[in-house]
């Protein structure tokens, strides 16, 4: 794997609250943005796809509404959130506009990435927008979050956006270049660590703890994403973000040189890990039955339209996991439906141009995408041609 960004396709990079508010001023710091829209702008210019995470609304809000300088309660956090959250899109909107670049919005919650029809709808939300060109630039949705139950970082939650969109890079922008032995702050002995190949107990016991101020993180919640990451097929990287210009520094350079920072290698590639996820599903939700057409084109890399489909068994909903079974009554596969059991139903044997007449919406073509499907074994065709 390069350890660049030069040849990924598709980028994720958290940006922390600590980076883009001056905490003796509890404003923007506007040269260091201006510089991290440039790079945002160049790695679109690359053809690259770029998601943004950024944190940074609650230290903006709590200048807004005269909050600095003490503990805040649960609701005044949120109170903060919900004003800082405008400040900072519009930051984002007015930068990247200077550019002919657009900008959308979206809040998230813990239960957004692991509820499984959440997960989908904003899955498909982020697919749509970085079909149209769109940088989406993602919070945690602090205002309806609890204590008890939210990311309570942005490393955690670029991760499993990284996840959910099958991004082959993460970037964690730090106030730190990489993972040491020990925290250099405290520890001048301390090595930096250039690769990381596997989450060890050795590797993880280096995390220290938080660096004070705005973050909610530190480089525990950063191998934590680390492994959420790896484990599907993205790898990612712990970079200094206190440089202008902190992206372009990962790009090699005329010499082959990148920035120094702490690469965390994947342990497979996106569509790899994710196909791992739909396969090894232990409770799938329901069943269809194809045709020998319908089995072949599957076999060739094809989705499953629901032309090919003959019979559903149980009661499964959008996003579920289904066995696919061929005519030999063998399951040869498994994959994510596209519609609830309901509608899968009466599209049976349909056209795909048929859907809409008969639903009343215009939803996918595919009862199960390519990507979606998983394909567990040959099926024995009995009678088939």
């Amino acid at each position: 794997m390069s350890l660049s960004l030069d040849m990924a396709r598709r980028v994720v990079v958290k940006i922390g609250s600590a980076l883009l508010v001056d905490p003796d001023h509890h404003r923007l710091r506007h040269a260091w943005f201006a510089a991290l829209i440039d790079d945002l702008v160049m790695m679109r210019r690359r053809g690259q796809e770029v998601v943004v995470v950024s944190s940074g609304a609650g230290a903006l809000g709590r200048l807004e509404l005269g909050l600095v300088g003490r503990r805040l309660r649960l609701e005044e956090k949120q109170a903060a959130a919900a004003t800082g959250q405008i400040k900072l899109a519009h930051h984002y909107q007015s930068a990247l506009a200077n550019y002919d670049v657009r900008v959308a919005q979206i809040l998230l919650t813990p239960d957004d990435t692991e509820n499984r029809q959440r997960h989908l709808n904003a899955r498909q939300t982020l697919e749509t927008l970085l079909g149209f060109g769109v940088i989406p630039v993602i919070n945690e949705n602090d205002t309806v979050a609890t204590a008890e139950l939210r990311f309570g970082d942005n490393d955690r939650l670029a991760a499993r956006v990284a996840q959910m969109i099958g991004a082959d890079r993460l970037v964690l922008l730090s106030d730190i270049d990489g993972l040491y032995t020990a925290d250099p702050r405290n520890d001048p002995t301390a090595r930096h660590i250039p690769v990381i190949e596997n989450l060890t107990p050795d590797i993880e016991a280096m995390a220290g703890a938080p660096p004070p101020g705005y973050s909610s993180g530190g480089m525990i919640t950063k191998l934590m994403a680390a492994r959420i990451a790896t484990q599907a097929g993205c790898s990612m990287v712990i970079a200094s973000g206190k440089v202008e210009h902190p992206l372009r520094g990962l790009y090699r350079d005329q010499d082959g040189n990148t920035a120094r920072a702490s690469w965390f290698l994947a342990s497979a590639e996106p569509a790899t890990a994710r196909k791992n996820w739909i396969g090894g599903h232990l409770a799938p939700s329901g069943k269809i039955h194809l045709d020998a057409g319908a089995v072949r084109a599957l076999e060739q890399g094809n989705s499953l339209l629901p032309a090919g489909a003959k019979n559903l068994e149980g009661d499964f909903d959008r996003g579920d996991i289904v066995l696919v079974i061929g005519p030999d009554g063998a399951e040869i596969g498994r994959g994510i439906i596209s519609y609830p059991a309901s509608e899968a139903r009466q599209i049976l044997g349909k056209k795909s141009d048929e859907i809409e007449a008969i639903i009343g919406y215009a939803g996918r073509d595919e009862l199960i995408h390519r990507d979606d499907f998983v394909l567990i074994r040959r099926p024995i065709l009995k009678g088939a041609s």
